[in-house]
């Protein structure tokens, strides 16, 4: 299996965006990084996003299923079961990566995951239910292993985990990163099914349990989503302030891609860093990762006084994914841009939005986005996005701004500000 092209983007010459400065100790060792991945190997064995994974509680995996269809490109495919979870794979565009929900088999289930969630107060009625990681294309995981374990990067095996789903002979997972409480996983077999995998029995669910799921996608369909709504953008984890830069640098030690840069959301005292595969020229293909802090910790923000949503979210919630993006195809409906017809048509089927849309598309290139509301079965957050005219910067600081505030809020109403 061919995993890597030539880069898009030299590594070498590439000056990293934005406005946000960053310590001499991450100067020093991003272009070590980058020089360590190509004298190892990886980016030869490693390749482009194949897949994401999502755990939910107990009892949530039908419904979650539902919800991703109504709500986006996903449909179900296959099921399968292990001594601990069901397994659902998903699938949007053909060439986009798949979607893995895992839900435990029991309400008692625990590992690493529950213990975590178990730690914050607005994580714990959800004590399984948490974005894992993302899955990688590899040549061999055998080869991988090889490569990153003397760097120092811990994986998962038989027997030291309690779901096996994490640990097997073609799909390995790291230990939960200190730093983002996520895992990053690698195949080194196609995901167009999950036979080739062993992981475990075939599962068919009968036509009462997929009504739902049916009846989800024929909305989507009906009310003239199909087509709208095209894969994932992004992907955006939030950490403590401390861990930015650690983070950033321990991803970018397991995967190919590059640090695109930072921009500082000074209003909302936060920073917006980004990651993407510098192979693919549509992000869909191999989503950007993107990382948020606070720009000083939260025992020094009294002596200023300046808001931190980002911080709160995670004192709450803990290290996690916060929202998953959607792109929007870039267009015109009955004169209305596509984005908004999007939102007003889940609107009316009962899906909830944090605001109102931010960024205004006219006759320049800019973004229009908005954020729903948590998912109540993944507590994540979907962005949806229209890259009017083609825009191409990613983001723009203004949209960052209030699509934070309006997270920050629906954190402090709807769940309780546990922490003033």
């Amino acid at each position: 299996m061919v995993c890597s092209a030539q880069p898009m983007i030299d590594l070498a010459s590439y000056r990293p965006r934005g406005d946000k400065r960053n310590t001499a100790f991450f100067e020093e060792f991003l272009p070590r990084v980058y020089a360590r991945r190509a004298s190892s190997g990886l980016e030869k064995v490693v390749g482009p996003m194949a897949a994401i994974v999502i755990q939910v509680d107990h009892g949530n995996g039908l419904p979650y299923l539902a919800e991703l269809a109504l709500t986006g490109p996903y449909r179900y495919q296959e099921c399968w079961i292990n001594a601990t979870h069901r397994i659902y794979l998903l699938k949007g565009g053909e060439a986009f990566p798949r979607l893995i929900v895992l839900e435990p088999l029991f309400d008692d289930f625990e590992d690493e995951v529950t213990r975590w969630n178990a730690m914050y107060p607005l994580s714990i009625d959800k004590p399984n239910a948490r974005y894992i990681g993302e899955i990688f294309r590899v040549s061999s995981c055998h080869e991988l292993r090889a490569i990153l374990e003397p760097q120092n990067i811990r994986f998962a095996y038989p027997g030291e985990t309690a779901n096996p789903f994490y640990a097997s002979k073609h799909l390995c997972f790291t230990f939960l990163s200190d730093y983002t409480y996520n895992r990053v996983g690698y195949v080194d077999r196609p995901l167009d099914g999950l036979a080739t995998l062993d992981l475990g029995d075939r599962v068919l669910l009968d036509d009462d349990a997929l009504a739902p799921l049916t009846d989800a996608a024929r909305r989507h369909r009906e009310h003239g989503l199909e087509g709208k709504i095209l894969g994932i953008d992004h992907l955006a984890t939030r950490v403590l302030a401390g861990e930015r830069e650690d983070a950033i640098l321990e991803y970018l030690t397991m995967v190919p891609y590059y640090y695109w840069g930072s921009y500082d959301i000074a209003e909302m005292n936060s920073s917006t860093n980004v990651t993407r595969h510098p192979s693919v020229g549509d992000d869909k293909l191999s989503p950007a990762r993107v990382f948020t802090a606070n720009n000083t910790p939260s025992y020094l923000n009294s002596l200023s006084n300046l808001p931190m949503p980002t911080e709160d979210f995670v004192r709450n919630f803990g290290r996690r994914m916060h929202h998953i993006a959607y792109e929007v195809v870039d267009g015109d409906s009955n004169g209305e841009k596509n984005v908004d017809v999007v939102v007003h048509t889940l609107r009316e089927l009962g899906i909830p939005f944090l605001a109102d849309m931010v960024g205004e598309c006219g006759d320049q290139p800019n973004l229009r986005q908005i954020f729903s509301r948590s998912s109540p079965y993944s507590l994540l957050i979907t962005e949806y996005v229209e890259r009017c005219l083609g825009y191409d910067g990613f983001f723009t600081r203004e949209n960052v701004a209030a699509l934070t505030e309006a997270a920050g809020h629906a954190e402090r109403y709807e769940h309780g500000h546990v922490f003033d």
